[in-house]
């Protein structure tokens, strides 16, 4: 009998050190005039179920491995139809026994041959490098070990000049999805193995610049920048267009154009060594803490920012340099300023494109330990010394990565880590190797380590505290800028809140902004569920879909709450009476001299006249009257009318062209005439029917039965609506899951009780009670109907009864139409809106589609609600309120939509309904962080409203 003991060489999976054979970190440059080859593409690739199911025999050349699968690299084989990923918020997916990681550690052998290009020099090393591998690599070429290294988002290089071959060279790798490193990354992602970034061949001469350090200061006094590039190599560093040709290390000070994140002014440059030319982008900038703010070139800054995981719903992780220059391209376009790269460094090439397109970047290190918290953070490993050799690994491959980029204003010690000696150690490093950046870390309460004061998803009055200085705290802590590095959970139906946000933000110097959470919905591509999300591949632990939290769906389609996002953070604010408006500039550097400005004038919503406002370049932070053109003569002066003014680009740019709108305001001139309905015509009573103007009636019920040639059913109160994720709120929130409390109330099972039909001289009135099962509480609700012949009104009168305790989801009516493709409407647009996520709805003239007022959540919820809609044409119908209503019609109902898991799930009927709403609660961020504001929960209190109906 035999027995097979653990491979010696899979002790590395268990060691809490960073690995062994890689070369120190260094800059990262994208190219050079030093050949360069490519290892991404299709490699072999064969999974074992254990660290040592395999032995090592897969490295030597000559290895047989035509009978191995096909893989894409970058990429992560779980992705591609071995294993599943799995999706956790904080839990590990496996036991908690640091640096121990389970048997069962999914490992997957990749082999890759390459013959060296022509022209290869035959003098000179070479450099082989990774710029990410989950979890954990150990790696080989032609055969001999070159080491293994943890650290999945961070790049890791190894010397193989002296090994590589004219052709037929053999790179194998070994990637485990679980290590002690694993310990580290529990951020709020799917668990991905895999080389889900470059891999790449590099030619090092002899000279080369290896590493190299650019200090490019900018004293906003003088208006000159002082460069200094300080090189591993001695060289030269020549700068064209400032006519500089300087010994590197050698400091020069000359006028130059600062680079913020608004005007981001490059310099085009040269570190030209004896062995290599390496392309240079210097921007001049200075970041200090300065009288208790965050200031660059001497300004103070306001962070508009979002967290942005990496992310494309086929690839997981693995980003192309489209896919980044959209997302930058996406964040510009939306009046986005900052982003923090949560919760590692990002691909390099994303941070030249800050640089070149004009982002102010957090640039957060590879480390979360959130699983710790289960436990009290018991044995957390960020302290506990013995891993404090991988956490100065993780902090110095980020900073000597990144640290050539003008975008990168701050570095980020990483994410819900607690607290201990290792973080302080790592920031004692940060701020020794670069003190011309600041130190984030939102788990140092007491700013210990830190240079700004940073939390996550405070409420609005907490974050009022901290800008009046009342929010306690070390006497350091109240000394420092606060921003909120998390806020605005973005699941689902939302953010609500944005604009309440803003207004504090503005108010007080202290609070430098904000970043939402986050960036894109992390829903992966699924042939039957549309997009998956957290227990759709059967994991055993999952966090559903908390992890579709973000401002775009997965396809990269703008949600509504970015279209919000945009306008609450408009850089330009317009304000103003039926005359004149004012113009803030809310830029931080940038006059106003690359916009241009129009004006519209609407009639019922229509545009009658449109023309050009002149307003002069405002300095950042300075306003202006500006005076409006007088009023079309020639429009009539009975309806509703106001003037629209829009802030434009006046020249294309690189990242959005001329036209692209930046801000709007409206101004009202005169108000909205109610509609009204003589109430001429008697209600008249036969066997089945009761008749009354234009509309039929059941005799015994008082339904609604048509209007005109309209059929219409079951129109009836409704307070229901299919909880969004934030109105089911967080697991650690119970007090406000509004969803829970709806539901442990009854309100998705109302039941209408019919009390009397009375049909008088000129009304049809219908009594009821509406009310859940084994509750008091209730809703006395008339429906009083009347007609002058043509039109038929109805008026809804409700009084609570019993002991309301909750709002109210929503508060109107609901009917079915058989048949309406179309809709038109004179309110809000043109997407969706409730009570605190209106900001962005336009008052205007819209038409679309049924199916386009559907808003395509991942996890369906209530969507698609347009506010203050005066009138609505449907399926026959026009629709007038009094006063404004919020109107949503889709082809299922509540109660189907309430019901849905995914997208797919939800089947379109034969009937639109139709829900005219007097009130809706507000939506807020409660999935993760506080509810609605007082005054946009929707009370249970006495109400009255009206609509109008008319038949074509």
């Amino acid at each position: 009998m035999s027995f097979r003991t653990t491979s010696s060489s899979a002790g590395y999976v268990e060691d809490v050190s960073p690995g062994r054979g890689a070369l120190p970190p260094r800059a990262w440059y994208p190219e050079s005039d030093a050949k360069s080859v490519s290892l991404n593409g299709s490699w072999r690739f064969r999974l074992s179920a254990t660290a040592d199911a395999e032995d090592d025999s897969f490295a030597a050349p000559g290895y047989d491995a035509s009978d191995w699968a096909s893989l894409t690299v970058p990429g992560h084989w779980v992705l591609q139809g071995h294993g599943a990923p799995i999706y956790t918020n904080h839990l590990y997916p496996f036991p908690v026994d640091p640096p121990r990681v389970p048997t069962e550690n999914p490992t997957g052998d990749h082999l890759r041959h390459f013959d060296l290009p022509r022209g290869w020099p035959a003098e000179g090393g070479a450099t082989l490098r990774f710029d990410g591998v989950e979890s954990c690599a150990r790696v080989w070429l032609n055969g001999t070990e070159l080491g293994e290294f943890k650290g999945s988002r961070l790049p890791h290089e190894f010397t193989v000049g002296h090994l590589l071959k004219p052709s037929g060279n053999v790179l194998a790798v070994r990637v485990h999805q679980w290590s002690a490193g694993s310990y580290l990354e529990d951020q709020d992602q799917w668990w991905l193995p895999g080389i889900f970034r470059d891999v790449t061949l590099l030619h090092r001469p002899a000279g080369c610049a290896r590493d190299f350090f650019v200090h490019a200061s900018y004293d906003h006094v003088t208006g000159e920048g002082t460069l200094r590039v300080d090189s591993e190599a001695e060289g030269r560093v020549l700068v064209p267009e400032l006519d500089l040709d300087v010994a590197a290390g050698e400091p020069v000070t000359v006028p130059v154009e600062p680079w913020t994140a608004e005007t981001p002014r490059l310099y085009d440059g040269v570190l030209a060594t004896d062995g290599e030319r390496v392309p240079l982008r210097i921007g001049f900038r200075t970041v200090a803490l300065e009288n208790g703010l965050i200031k660059v070139n001497g300004r103070p800054v306001l962070f508009k920012g979002v967290n942005r995981h990496e992310w494309h719903p086929r690839t997981g992780r693995a980003l192309d340099l489209a896919t980044m220059r959209e997302d930058v391209l996406l964040m510009k376009r939306h009046n986005i300023n900052a982003v923090r790269t949560s919760h590692y460094p990002p691909h390099p090439a994303f941070l030249d494109l800050c640089d070149e397109l004009g982002l102010w970047v957090i640039d957060e290190c590879d480390l979360e330990t959130h699983g710790f918290t289960e436990q009290g953070w018991r044995d957390n490993p960020v302290d506990d010394d013995r891993w404090t050799p991988a956490l100065l690994d993780r902090a110095a491959r980020m900073v000597e990565r990144d640290k050539n980029h003008p975008s990168v204003v701050i570095w980020s010690l990483g994410n819900e880590a607690g607290t201990g000696r290792g973080l302080t150690a790592m920031a004692e490093w940060i701020h020794a190797r670069d003190s011309s950046r600041l130190v984030h870390y939102e788990g140092d309460l007491d700013c210990r380590d830190t240079d700004m004061y940073s939390r996550m998803y405070a409420d609005h009055a907490e974050v009022e505290r901290i800008g009046r200085g009342l929010d306690g705290g070390t006497g350091r802590r109240r000394r420092l800028p606060f921003i909120l590095c998390e806020y605005a959970h973005a699941m689902g139906n939302g953010p609500g809140g944005l604009a309440d946000y803003q207004r504090l933000f503005e108010t007080y110097d202290r609070l430098q902004g904000a970043f939402v959470w986050e960036w894109i919905d992390h829903g992966i591509e699924h042939p039957e569920l549309g997009h998956a999300y957290g227990g759709d591949f059967g994991e055993e632990l999952h966090d559903g879909n908390f992890v579709c939290d973000g401002l775009l769906f997965p396809d990269r389609q703008p949600s509504p709450g970015l279209l919000e996002f945009k306008k609450v953070i408009e850089p330009v604010r317009i304000e103003g009476d039926g005359t004149a408006v004012r113009v803030t500039n809310l830029q931080d550097f940038a006059d106003l001299s690359a916009l241009a400005f129009e004006w519209s004038y609407q009639v019922e919503g229509e545009t009658v006249a449109h023309g050009t406002l002149e307003v002069p370049a405002l300095v950042p932070g300075e306003s202006a009257e500006v005076k409006l053109p007088a009023a079309p003569a020639d429009v009539r002066g009975d309806g509703e009318t106001r003037w629209t003014v829009r802030a434009l680009l006046a020249e294309d740019t690189a990242w959005a062209g001329r036209g692209h709108e930046l801000a709007w305001g409206q101004v009202a001139v005169n108000p909205r005439p109610r509609p009204t309905v003589a109430a001429t015509e008697p209600p008249v009573r036969g066997e089945r029917l009761i008749t009354l103007g234009p509309a039929a009636f059941d005799a015994r019920t008082g339904a609604l039965s048509a209007i005109g040639g309209v059929r219409v059913s079951d129109l009836r109160l409704d307070v229901w609506r299919a909880p969004t994720d934030n109105d089911e709120g967080a697991p650690w929130q119970p007090d406000l899951r509004y969803g829970t409390l709806w539901r442990t109330l009854g309100l998705h099972r109302m039941r209408h009780r019919l009390d009397a039909v009375e049909a008088g001289e000129n009304a049809l009135t219908v009594r009821t009670r509406v009310a859940p099962a084994a509750r008091e509480v209730g809703l006395a609700t008339v429906y009083r109907w009347t007609s002058d012949g043509t039109r038929l009104k109805l008026t809804v009168s409700v009084t609570p009864e019993g002991d309301w305790t909750v709002p109210l989801p929503r508060l109107g009516i609901r009917f079915g139409l058989s048949s309406a493709d179309r809709v038109r409407w004179f309110g809000g647009g043109p997407g969706e809106a409730y009570p605190d996520t209106k900001a962005a709805s336009l008052l205007g003239r819209w038409e679309a589609a049924v199916d386009a007022l559907q808003t395509p959540y991942v996890r369906p919820q209530e969507n698609g609600a347009r506010a203050d809609v005066r009138w609505a044409e449907l399926g026959g119908l026009r629709i007038e309120g009094d006063p404004e209503f919020w109107f949503t019609a889709r082809r299922w109902t509540t109660e189907q939509l309430d019901a849905a898991a995914h997208r797919t799930d939800l089947v379109p009927g034969d009937t639109v309904w139709v829900n005219l709403d007097h009130g809706q609660h507000g939506i807020g961020s409660q999935s993760c962080g506080p509810g609605p504001l007082p005054q946009y929960r929707l009370a249970a209190s006495p109400a009255e409203f009206s609509f109008v109906f008319t038949a074509d």
